[in-house]
């Protein structure tokens, strides 16, 4: 892949953020049937933490209280929320965001305390400090023998059948119609930097994907946090989660088909980022993404403009259908 010199990123995306947020915390939907949602994303791998009567919170194997929230109504994406570092990060942001919240208790189960922003497009975003954490689910994972690394001696692997173990959620994709306002924004507000941009094959300066990471300095991060698409309209793409290894990418895809639910993409291994990938509709139409082996990378990264035929492909599978490319749920 080609590098692309700084000045790009400098001169689009060189303002001084107000606060860096530490990673991803949840994304909250509203669904008219609980029972449904709760159903489809426990056969995707999530477990419930708490229910109420108008609110389901599903969790995954990992620490955080919990990862996904739905609200009893019409279908709508409500907002994607992120972790402060501090409640004076909050107090920051509260203070200098134009149209920001201050900074308010979160009267549901986890507690904490958030400011939320109004993004360009009109989404919501949640910063949010202080959630409770919980004690992480056991999960039982086998060594794996590769060509180059012997780990598995003496035990044989067999994979449960049943859901994949989800243990986080690890980013959310926008369409968005410009790409560069978006960048611009969640720099200023949430601290992001970028990876990696693509651009139409023979025009530089028209993008058409930015992969934004969390700004954490030497502490290695996943690829991207945020991924923006090019699109005539702005909508959540698709959220994302990380499971343990290509078992569980392999047998949560078999348990979803034998259950009945609808395939959008995969398995296959993107090419920016690098992960192994599948791609699910929940019962209203929106995608959930299971993945393993994400790039990890920290400022020591240079940034990298690709043009399509090389940022947007697979590195192996099946390509992006039409139905994915299309998905900008609001």
């Amino acid at each position: 892949m080609s590098a692309h010199p700084g000045a790009h990123q400098e001169s689009s995306y060189a303002v001084e953020p107000i606060i860096k947020v530490r990673d991803i915390a949840w994304v909250r939907y509203r669904s008219p049937d609980l029972d449904a949602a709760e159903a489809f994303l426990t056969d995707f791998g999530l477990v419930r933490a708490e229910r109420t009567a108008d609110r389901l919170y599903m969790r995954g194997a990992d620490a955080a209280h919990h990862v996904h929230i739905t609200e009893l109504g019409p279908p709508k994406v409500l907002s994607v929320g992120f972790y402060a570092d501090s409640e004076a990060d909050l107090a920051r942001l509260a203070a200098t965001a134009a149209g920001a919240s201050g900074v308010e208790p979160i009267n549901e189960p986890g507690g904490g305390r958030r400011v939320r922003l109004t993004e360009h497009n009109g989404y919501t975003v949640e910063v949010v400090h202080g959630v409770a954490t919980v004690d992480p689910l056991p999960v039982e994972r086998a060594n794996w023998n590769t060509g180059s690394k012997r780990e598995r001696f003496g035990d044989l692997t067999r994979v449960p059948v049943g859901p994949s173990r989800v243990k986080r959620i690890g980013h959310a994709v926008f369409s968005t119609p410009d790409i560069k306002a978006s960048v611009a924004w969640v720099r200023r507000h949430l601290g992001f930097v970028a990876s990696d941009e693509v651009h139409v094959e023979d025009d530089r300066d028209e993008l058409l994907a930015s992969f934004v990471r969390a700004d954490r300095g030497k502490e290695y991060v996943d690829h991207h946090i945020m991924m923006f698409g090019r699109y005539p309209r702005a909508g959540l793409n698709h959220v994302s989660f990380e499971v343990y290894d290509v078992d569980d990418v392999w047998a949560g895809h078999e348990f979803l088909v034998n259950r009945g639910h609808r395939h959008c993409w995969g398995i296959g291994r993107h090419t920016l980022g690098s992960q192994i990938f599948d791609y699910w509709f929940d019962p209203w139409g929106r995608l959930h993404e299971h993945w393993t082996d994400s790039d990890l990378l920290n400022d020591d990264y240079q940034y990298r403009l690709v043009p399509r035929s090389q940022g947007l492909r697979s590195q192996w599978g099946p390509q992006g259908p039409q139905e994915f490319r299309d998905t900008a749920s609001e």
